[in-house]
């Protein structure tokens, strides 16, 4: 599939002046530059704003206190999105630990001693591959 025609979504929640948010951007821009991830496409959701604010509180699942943040939509055929969910819930996660969320495919940052808030590229690689994984089996259970 071409890259102007994604069906995986990759929105990112954060607001102007964060330097956290920017590394995030950075980091998955990067990312998304890649041959394997070209049916990805990034969404940057401004919680300070109302544009921004509205979807992140419609996820319902992002803490405000956890930003920057990621959450991973699939745009369906009829056009609507779905957030695609978390395949393993209620396993620990060694890699992504308390930054993964709990009900859908996505990262918060984790503020944490232990999560040091820091949201690595092993950590936004291993959701772009759950995701790439999610969408091909459900692909193939279709076919």
């Amino acid at each position: 599939m071409a890259k102007t025609n994604p069906q995986i979504i990759v929105n990112v929640f954060g607001k102007e002046g964060c330097a956290k948010c920017a590394m995030l951007n950075r980091r998955l821009d990067k990312m998304l530059g890649e041959e394997r991830f070209a049916n990805f496409q990034k969404r940057y959701q401004d919680v300070m704003t109302e544009e921004g604010l509205l979807p992140f509180c419609l996820a319902q699942c992002l803490n405000p206190s956890r930003i920057p943040a990621m959450l991973i939509t699939r745009k369906l055929e009829d056009g609507r999105e779905e957030y695609l969910p978390n395949p393993d819930i209620g396993s620990p996660d060694k890699l992504c630990g308390d930054s993964k969320l709990h009900q859908y495919l996505g990262l918060q940052t984790d503020y944490s001693e232990e999560g040091k808030g820091l949201i690595t590229p092993q950590m936004i690689e291993s959701i772009l591959e759950s995701a790439l994984l999610l969408c091909e089996r459900d692909v193939l259970a279709n076919a």
